[in-house]
């Protein structure tokens, strides 16, 4: 740091009697300085230092001035207790007073409000105000200042106290002191540092020290304390810097944090004033004597670099070391003034005031950035240059070098015969590194640090700027007082090259024949003897390394990435390869290596080339070099055919052809022009004199067309060249269908594998009209019927399952699986069983059964499950090892189909708020279901909701014993809780009515063979409790039909049978009937005997009151003349197919119409039959159409 004076003047009055500046202040843009100068204020332009006005208005000495932040009006205080307000014009626009002098003043730099200082109080005034408000205070002000964002106005006090108020004027923070009223505040100061983020206020008192404080009072950092009365504390624009002065006569420079870095300028009496000018490194000083002095601060660089590591000073006291290569930063606080910095390798030496501190890296990584101390050498040292190495410093004093252990021993001494210019350390063993040293006189020395004796490596006429050695130590670059660059062979002392414009100069530390230089805003690079390649750059080059240049500009390093296309080019232009490639690897564009790899391929260096494409990953260009050289090692030594296959690969294919024609490798060419589809250069080069190789090139064309962007000319090619399949191939992928057929028509059946894929190809386009032909065509009977199943046309299928019925599976089975995949499987389950897949068709069934329980679809249960039964009597009837078994099912699923369809209306009731039922029908029902339900209740079937719906049912009826025992029943039973008050409730009710049934629902339920009264309920089933005879029951309303079920004696056929009913019924005397009793052995049995002369009785009309004896059951058996006996209106046959048994049942009241369904032999009242019908157009059991053909 040095300061020069820029202008200084002299301040007197006209008796030239000196006049002390107590206070000065800067117009905000810096053009124009304010002094108070005895009781003028005079005004000074800061670029020339000449008087522009005095103003005069004050009639005593002026004490202090300040400026608007806004710039467009200044103030002035006076001893004459007034401030004066002057505009940026100097034209005075205001004047008040207080009651004591005029101490400071202070503007707001937000609100332009005015804090005016007295000893006494302090007023504060702002433009839109007409008063001023002024506050009282205990001790006199001596210095005021706000903070940055104009909120709080700090107070200096004589009694040594700091007291910071608001806008208002009233006190929120006090500051006191320990030297109290002995240590007078006399300055303060904010910091104006936009970084900062707290308001740091500096504090200079006559006690001789240098405090700081936040805003809210507390103390930052220690006191510093100061050898002189400070009578004035100022910061730079930006917080950095602070400039002090007072007794001591001088201005002097501090950091941020109070530590003294140097004397800005040494005046002959005490320094009441200082200021920094807005934005700049000028500062303006006021004194005693009258003297104004402006001085300029300018800031050395002081930095050091090695390598890739550059270590410059910050804020004068730290250091930061930049990492040039990953950018990295460290940053270094020696708290102290730094001098001097020097790096090398792992070590980094910093010189301060009182002593030198060596560093070293924690690591040996490269990229590792964490210093820590190593040594200290506490001695004051004065050098103009420092450099440090392994385990030496070495310090240069004009023409001194001196060496010193880092225990600060003096190992050694130099003494040169002119100044040092330049020093630099060169590398070496730790201990015995090499410094390069220039001197003023021209002579350049290399000096090693264990030898006390220098070397001389040359002398030139002029003094030396900048030095630099060759990685190898065998060139020198020198850069000398006339700006030449000059490089000298070290061994033969001999001037290699010389070029002009040049301020430093550096070698690239990878490559030997490299360097640069930096001037005139331009780098220039140079390689070898070749002409210097020139960019724009700005600063001056330090470093070389790869493609990186380290550039420095002003006060920032920089590394700049610079592509070494130039140079590379020089190389490749004179052949010279292997050079060109390593200029390449410290780094070019991608396109450089391309053209390198290229140039070098055609010069037949295939090292170089392959190492060149391996960069640019060329996996083409490294397959020809690998190809060329396993040539080679097997002894190919024609460079000329090499050569033809390097212009072939970069697409000189005439060249190509021309070498390949030279070396006598004639089918290379050939193969190369059909390879590139160039097939008139290929007919050109053969001639039409070899028919072999023509024949050759029109396949080859032919497979070209193939691929290529025309592929109906290149199936048409095909076609002509009898190549059916590959055409067929090409005209199928292309899904040209009109092409496809016009060739399947054309060929002859017998063409069975181009026909075959003709459909192949018609089948993937979907065109099955098509692909049936061409089948058709061929006779092939089983791929037409894959094809319909396939296409899903299921009619033309069938149709030609008629005919041919040995592919009934093949249609079938898919359609059963389409139906299924469809969820249409009630039709999937009779194609199944069409095709005979009995097994398929159960298992559908059963899926369809089990999920239709678990959806509570019970009408759809009853309904699956009465087919399943009808499919269990088609296995019986037609597998005999399965007959007992199918029969068993038979029966099960037929049960399971009468229970599941007599739950479904009792589900609807309890479980839906309407019933379309009525309650003598929903009564019936629920009794049949619980007269059969068995100790295995169906899955689905609830006793609860059954009993539920019988006792209201009955209620309502009233049975009122039936409800009641119901309810008795629902309370051993888990009654779901939306039935449970209900049931409880009715439980409770039913007692209040009479114990015993309706006589009419009782005699509904009288046995038609016995004529006995059964109970409503009966623990043996549906079934007479006297005779046994099983109930025949309605399958719509579930009332007993007057039907009794006979059976044939032996012998009598079921056609005889009916031909015998068929008869007209003959006149006999009925008296002389009777049933016979017929017991013999185990079976019991009621006989019509038909004795011939004896005339018969029907049985069915006289009253068969008979107590049975027993408890077996004895069937109703019929004679021939019995049967002849009965009509045939009276008489329905179940007629079951075979294995079983046609059943026989007489009405007993033929008056009552009763209809039996063809299918499922439900019997039903007609009337209840044809409604059902009506509704659902089908059996309401089976659902068999009613329009169906049974």
């Amino acid at each position: 740091m040095r300061t020069v004076p820029t202008w200084i003047d002299k301040v007197h009055d006209r008796d030239k009697v000196e006049q002390c500046i107590y206070d000065l202040a800067f117009k905000p843009d810096g053009s124009q300085l304010i002094l108070a100068a005895g009781n003028r204020v005079l005004v000074y332009d800061t670029g020339e230092g000449t008087l522009i006005q005095p103003l005069k208005g004050h009639k005593d000495t002026v004490y202090c001035v300040a400026y608007a932040k806004d710039g467009k009006r200044f103030a002035s205080g006076s001893a004459d207790k007034s401030i004066i307000i002057w505009t940026s014009k100097l034209e005075g626009i205001l004047k008040y007073t207080h009651n004591d002098a005029i101490q400071c003043v202070a503007y707001n730099p937000v609100t332009h409000q005015l804090a005016s200082c007295s000893s006494g109080d302090f007023g504060l005034w702002s433009p839109e105000q007409k008063s001023v408000s002024k506050h009282k205070v205990s001790s006199k002000i001596t210095c005021c200042g706000w903070t940055n964002d104009g909120q709080y106005l700090a107070l200096g006090m004589m009694n040594g106290v700091v007291s910071i108020r608001n806008k208002n004027g009233e006190e929120k923070v006090k500051i006191e002191r320990p030297g109290g009223s002995s240590s007078p505040i006399w300055s303060i100061a904010w910091n104006p540092s936009k970084d900062e983020h707290n308001d740091i206020l500096a504090v200079a008192d006559w006690g001789r020290k240098l405090s700081f404080y936040q805003l809210s009072g507390k103390q930052i950092w220690k006191d510093r304390t100061l050898a002189y009365d400070p009578c004035c504390i100022s910061y730079f624009s930006k917080g950095e810097y602070i400039i002090m002065g007072g007794s001591d006569q001088k201005a002097s420079l501090y950091t941020k944090d109070g530590v003294q870095l140097g004397t800005i300028g040494e005046q002959n009496s005490w320094v009441w004033t200082c200021r920094v000018k807005p934005d700049s490194n000028y500062v303006a000083v006021g004194c005693q004597d009258g003297t104004i002095a402006f001085y300029q601060i300018v800031f050395s660089t002081v930095h050091g670099l090695y390598k890739d590591r550059y270590a410059y000073r910050d804020s004068m006291t730290d250091v930061i070391v930049q990492h040039l290569i990953t950018e990295q930063k460290v940053r270094i606080k020696c708290r102290e003034l730094v001098k001097k910095i020097a790096i090398y390798r792992n070590r980094l030496a910093i010189q301060l005031p009182e002593k030198i501190l060596i560093y070293e890296l924690y690591s040996d990584d490269s990229s590792d950035m964490h210093y820590r101390i190593k040594e200290k050498i506490c001695r004051k040292f004065e050098c103009n240059l420092l450099v440090v190495c392994s385990q030496h410093i070495i310090l240069c004093q004009e023409k001194r070098l001196q060496c010193l252990s880092f225990t600060s021993v003096k190992e050694k001494e130099w003494l040169m015969e002119s100044l040092i210019r330049y020093i630099k350390v060169i590398g070496g063993p730790p201990g015995r590194e090499g410094l390069l040293v220039g001197l003023k006189n021209g002579a350049i020395l290399k000096i090693f640090i264990d030898n006390p004796f220098a070397i001389t490596l040359l002398k030139l006429t002029t003094s030396v700027r900048c030095l630099d050695m060759s990685a190898s130590r065998n060139k020198l670059a020198v850069v000398d007082e006339h700006n030449t660059c000059l490089v000298y062979d070290i061994n033969t002392k001999e001037l290699l090259f010389q070029e002009p414009n040049a301020n430093s100069v550096a070698w690239n530390t990878q490559c030997e024949d490299m360097l640069c230089f930096s001037g005139n805003g331009y780098l220039n690079i140079k390689a070898s003897n070749f002409p210097v390649h020139q960019q724009k750059m700005q600063g001056f080059v330090v470093g070389y390394n790869g493609s990186k240049i380290f550039c420095l500009h002003v006060y920032s390093m920089s590394a700049v990435e610079v592509p070494q296309s130039a140079p590379m080019y020089q190389y490749l232009e004179k052949k010279m390869f292997k050079e060109a490639y390593q200029i390449a690897c410290l780094g070019v564009t991608d396109n450089d290596w391309r053209d390198l790899a290229t140039e070098a391929l055609e010069g037949l260096d295939f090292d170089t080339a392959k190492k060149a494409f391996i960069r640019v990953r060329d996996l083409r260009y490294l397959e020809l070099i690998n190809s060329i050289e396993e040539r080679k090692k097997r002894g190919e030594t024609n460079n000329e055919l090499f050569l033809a296959d390097v212009n072939a690969y970069q697409g000189k294919f005439h060249e190509a052809a021309k070498l390949y024609k030279r070396t006598g490798s004639h089918p290379r060419a050939l193969s190369m022009y059909t390879d590139l589809r160039m097939f008139d250069y290929a007919k050109e080069f053969i001639g039409a004199t070899d028919p072999q190789n023509s024949k050759i090139l029109m396949t080859k064309q032919a497979d070209w067309a193939k691929n290529s962007k025309e592929p109906r000319a290149a199936a048409e090619m095909y076609l002509s060249a009898g190549e059916h399949l590959k055409a067929i191939d090409i005209i199928g992928e292309h899904g040209w269908a009109d092409m496809l057929i016009d060739i399947a028509r054309k060929l002859d059946k017998a063409d069975r594998e181009p026909l075959a894929k003709c459909a192949l190809y018609f089948r993937r386009l979907k065109h099955h009209g098509y692909a049936s032909e061409t089948y058709s065509k061929m006779g092939d009977l089983k791929a037409l019927v894959q094809l319909h199943v396939e296409a899903c046309h299921w009619e033309e299928a069938f149709s030609l399952v008629e005919k041919h019925s040995q592919f009934k599976d093949d249609v079938y089975v898919p359609y059963a699986q389409w139906l299924a995949e469809n969820d249409r499987f009630e039709e999937a389950q009779k194609a199944f069983h069409k095709a005979g897949r009995e097994g398929e068709a159960v298992k559908v069934l059963e899926q369809l059964t089990q999920n239709a329980v678990v959806e509570s679809r019970f009408n759809d249960a009853a309904y699956y499950y009465w087919m399943l039964s009808m499919q269990c009597l088609d296995i019986a009837r037609e597998s005999e090892e399965q007959k007992s078994e199918m029969l068993t099912k038979f029966e099960r699923f037929q049960h399971l189909a009468e229970l599941y369809h007599v739950y479904h209306p009792i589900q609807r009731y309890t479980d839906e708020p309407f019933s379309s039922h009525m309650p003598e029908t929903l009564f019936n029902i629920c009794r049949f279901l619980l007269n059969n339900l068995t100790k295995d209740i169906p899955r689905g079937i609830s006793k609860v909701n059954t009993l539920y719906a019988l006792a209201k049912q009955s209620r309502k009826l009233g049975a009122y014993k039936l409800a009641r025992y119901s309810y008795e029943k629902l309370q051993e039973l888990h009654v779901p809780s939306r039935f449970q008050d209900s049931i409880d409730l009715d439980s409770l009710t039913i007692r209040s009515k009479p114990f015993h049934d309706n006589e009419d629902l009782i005699e509904g339920m009288m046995c038609y063979r016995c004529s006995t009264n059964n109970p409503l309920l009966n623990s043996q089933g549906s079934v007479c409790v006297n005779c046994k005879q099983p109930f025949i029951y309605s399958a719509s309303s579930y009332e007993v039909l007057p039907l009794v079920q006979f059976y044939l004696e032996e012998g009598i056929t079921d056609e005889e049978a009916l031909s015998l009913i068929d008869l007209e019924v003959p006149h006999v005397d009925r008296k002389a009937a009777r049933w016979q009793d017929m017991s013999s052995g185990e079976s019991q049995s009621l006989k019509l005997d038909d004795g011939a002369d004896e005339e018969e009785e029907d049985p069915f009309t006289a009253k068969m009151s008979f107590e049975q004896g027993g408890s077996n059951f004895v069937p109703v058996k019929v004679s021939r003349s019995a049967l002849r006996s009965m009509s045939r209106r009276d008489v329905l046959i179940k007629r079951w197919p075979r294995p079983l048994q046609w059943e026989y049942f007489r009405s007993l009241l033929p008056d009552v119409s009763i209809t039996m369904c063809p299918t499922c032999f439900k019997m039903f009242h007609s009337e209840d039959y044809e409604l059902l019908v009506l509704q659902h157009n089908c059996c309401p059991y089976c659902r068999r159409p009613i329009d169906e053909s049974n």
